[in-house]
């Protein structure tokens, strides 16, 4: 997420770096080393270096990013945002003006948070940054009447989903997703990340012969129940290498069909608990499949930072065909979640929007 360059007098690019892995040397280091393997060594004294995030200034899995622009005689430093870290504090950047270097903070203030922005959820929340995913008909059904969904969007849209879970910590269905679909929820081809699958099942009803439990030695498998959970079936899970974590339930409002004026109550894994142990255990992102109901509760408690809809060619009708996101929903337009920063791409005739919930840019 946090990308350096490093620039002469005139502003032509001697060094550049990112962040590549957890652990590994932060964007500072390897525009500095990127440079002095470019034979620029020298020029750097001289040099402005451009970061999306404020220079670290403590010791954790690396040395202080400080020191070493310190230590490189780097003449001016561009912050794009200050880190939202607690020990961070605007300890970077002081580090450096104490140092004598010329220090410049908010240039693409807006762009830089919202590249860093699952970081910065987690860092001031400690909660992971959540994608809400769904593919739909043009008018909106992400099945048939008769529950058929297979497939609503093309094999283009399909490798676009599979290229997010290979980016994400965790993917997180519900148990009637996981019933109806009998989905794998891996990344095929798998990506620099093996994301967890889980699943919300207040019962812990996953099926032995599913395809997440076969496929189990593939990627982990954590299904997150409620304290009314059957001890046989927690056994049975257990045994078969999946993970149950027991958690909170809380009642959902489920909107009612338009023939009726009922408002069914469903029970689910609180979202809220799911993500702060999701966060616990140390996960950015993570991304939510669905179904409707699950959908329908982050929804409600205004939990989706950024949404990826795909939409198939195709329309179904059906006053009795789901829709991607139930739940009780909002009262009014003024109540309705907005959003902002789309980004429109065709697939093979497929519509991929990309877009963040407003007031969601951490």
């Amino acid at each position: 997420m946090v990308g350096a360059v490093l620039v002469d007098e005139h502003l032509r690019v001697i060094g550049e770096g990112f962040h590549q892995r957890f652990g590994g040397p932060h964007a500072e280091v390897e525009a500095i080393r990127d440079a002095k393997s470019r034979g620029n060594g020298d020029r750097l004294q001289d040099a402005t270096l451009y970061v999306s995030l404020e220079p670290c200034c403590h010791f954790g899995k690396t040395p202080p990013c400080t020191q070493a622009v310190i230590r490189a005689g780097v003449r001016k430093v561009v912050v794009g945002r200050t880190d939202p870290a607690p020990h961070a504090n605007g300890g970077g950047i002081a580090a450096l003006r104490a140092a004598g270097i010329d220090i410049e903070v908010g240039l693409l203030e807006a762009e830089a948070k919202r590249m860093t922005a699952p970081f910065a959820k987690r860092i001031s929340t400690g909660r992971p940054y959540v994608i809400g995913k769904w593919a739909m008909t043009w008018d909106g059904k992400i099945a048939t009447r008769t529950g058929d969904s297979q497939w609503i969007s093309n094999e283009a849209s399909r490798a676009v989903v599979h290229q997010i879970r290979g980016r994400v910590d965790a993917v997180i269905v519900g148990a009637e997703t996981a019933r109806q679909d009998d989905p794998a929820l891996t990344a095929r081809p798998s990506g620099p990340r093996v994301a967890t699958r889980v699943v919300m099942d207040s019962i812990a009803s996953v099926r032995s012969d599913s395809k997440l439990v076969q496929t189990i030695n593939r990627a982990p498998l954590l299904i997150v129940s409620g304290p009314d959970t059957p001890r046989d079936n927690i056994a049975r899970l257990q045994a078969a290498g999946a993970e149950v974590c027991v958690l909170g339930t809380s009642a959902v409002d489920a909107a009612p069909p338009a023939s009726t004026k009922e408002i069914k109550r469903i029970r689910h894994v609180d979202p809220i608990l799911l993500l702060e142990e999701l966060g616990r255990r140390g996960m950015t992102n993570v991304l939510v499949e669905g179904g409707g109901a699950i959908l329908g509760a982050f929804v409600d408690l205004d939990l989706i930072d950024e949404v990826h809809v795909f939409l198939g060619q195709k329309l179904v009708g059906g006053q009795a065909a789901p829709s991607p996101i139930s739940g009780l929903g909002c009262g009014t337009l003024l109540q309705a979640l907005s959003l902002e920063d789309v980004h429109v791409e065709v697939l093979d005739g497929d519509v991929h929007l990309r877009s963040v919930v407003r007031g969601h840019c951490w």
